[in-house]
């Protein structure tokens, strides 16, 4: 596949708006590589933040007072601006909740009780996150319904013969990581829904890792559902969007109930809001919505797909650099064909004691099964450490990485 071509980033720049990263621990600057699992937020979001407490801090569509009002435009807009930056039809498909696997919950609940029973099938990799595969799990065993993996080859990738043999007319939901968080793989998405379509299956795309760092268009890649976090995307935590077609979101059941998620309420009988609020049940993450549409904004005036070059180029040179050493394995598919992310062991060191000595480095970099012990069992490790980069990091930086882990080698020679 290779880098995406396009005018580099402004770095610099753009670490100006990320006051955290001049951060020292002992002299030592910061070098902040766990962006899979969480960016940093930029000044701009912050102050988006700030100016929603400050100035009209306020519940949604509940008051006639004038800050009701402002909060609860400003909702709503945010609602459309994720719509837009991930091509849906409008607002009425976007959901907000607290994260991605609120999300997953969401469809699983809401359509999954409802529609699964004994002999469906729900089709899923051996890659996927446990908010997929441990929700779809515990579904499945309440429903009667059976889980299928999708293997995983040598390489990382995905076996997409073995993928035609699973996805039958007895699947129901396909439920698909976009880019691996362990791996880096990226995952042919718009194929598996032709797949699961041509089956009348439903296609559900994880997309916490690849909305907040290339073009995502759920009419591209024929999504049924889509989830992602604010919080990998230069927003705050605490918000979470889910995706869905409109005619399948108006046909599920309400997964919360409450206030605002109701049209109207009698003793013996209750009817539900339109869409997206039938699912957004009392008060909702109002000021980290409305972050979200300005991370977004803060986003897409660097370009989606310079984010997407920037982070495979660093990712490429981070698999290079690895590759060097011969006591270092490095898990998923080449430095030229993954996501913005390299996930490595040292040999004979867990990945923890790895972590640890980096952090002595100020280098921070995640160390676990990253929510996939599946996948780390079929690896043979009990956990990995992984770097992962995003649109402030630099190749500096990734040799800042390097130069830790030989003198962690030399410390546990």
């Amino acid at each position: 596949m290779g880098t995406t071509e396009s005018a580099p980033l402004a770095v610099e720049d753009i670490r100006a708006d990320f006051p955290i990263l001049e951060r020292e621990f002992d002299g030592t600057p910061l070098v902040y590589l766990d962006n899979a699992a969480t960016s940093q937020t930029p000044d701009q979001v912050v102050d988006a933040i700030v100016e929603y407490y400050r100035t009209y801090n306020s519940n949604v569509h509940r008051g006639i007072h004038q800050l009701s009002q402002e909060a609860s435009i400003a909702y709503e807009e945010a609602h459309d601006r994720v719509a837009e930056f991930i091509g849906a039809e409008s607002r009425e498909e976007i959901v907000f909740t607290k994260n991605t696997t609120e999300s997953m919950n969401l469809v699983a609940y809401a359509w999954g009780l409802n529609e699964l029973g004994p002999g469906d099938e729900v089709v899923l990799t051996e890659m996927e996150h446990h908010a997929s595969l441990v929700t779809w799990q515990q579904v499945a065993k309440r429903t009667g319904a059976t889980v299928k993996f999708v293997r995983v080859d040598d390489e990382g990738y995905l076996d997409m013969d073995h993928a035609r043999e699973l996805i039958t007319d007895d699947t129901e939901m396909v439920s698909v990581v976009h880019i691996s968080n362990t791996l880096g793989t990226i995952n042919p998405v718009a194929d598996l829904a032709d797949l699961a379509h041509d089956h009348d299956a439903y296609m559900f795309v994880d997309g916490a890792q690849s909305v907040p760092t290339r073009p995502v268009d759920v009419g591209e890649i024929d999504a049924d559902f889509l989830a992602f976090s604010g919080h990998k995307m230069c927003g705050p935590t605490g918000i979470g969007v889910l995706y869905g077609k409109e005619p399948i979101l108006d046909a599920m059941q309400p997964y919360l109930y409450g206030g605002d998620m109701i049209r109207k309420v009698t003793f013996e009988e209750s009817t539900w809001n339109e869409l997206p609020w039938k699912f957004e049940a009392g008060t909702p993450n109002i000021c980290q919505g409305i972050a979200l549409a300005e991370a977004i904004d803060y986003l897409e005036d660097i370009g989606m797909d310079r984010v997407q070059a920037h982070e495979e180029q660093l990712a490429e040179y981070a698999y290079d650099r690895l590759s060097e050493f011969e006591d270092i394995e490095i898990y998923g598919p080449p430095g030229d064909d993954r996501g913005g992310l390299v996930a490595f062991n040292l040999d004979a060191v867990h990945a923890h004691d790895t972590s640890e000595i980096l952090n002595e480095f100020a280098v921070a970099v995640r160390a676990g099964d990253h929510c996939t012990q599946p996948l780390h069992d079929k690896l043979g490790a009990p956990a990995s450490a992984r770097a992962s980069f995003y649109i402030y990091n630099t190749r500096e930086e990734v040799d800042k990485l390097v130069e830790a882990l030989a003198d962690a080698r030399e410390l546990f020679a």
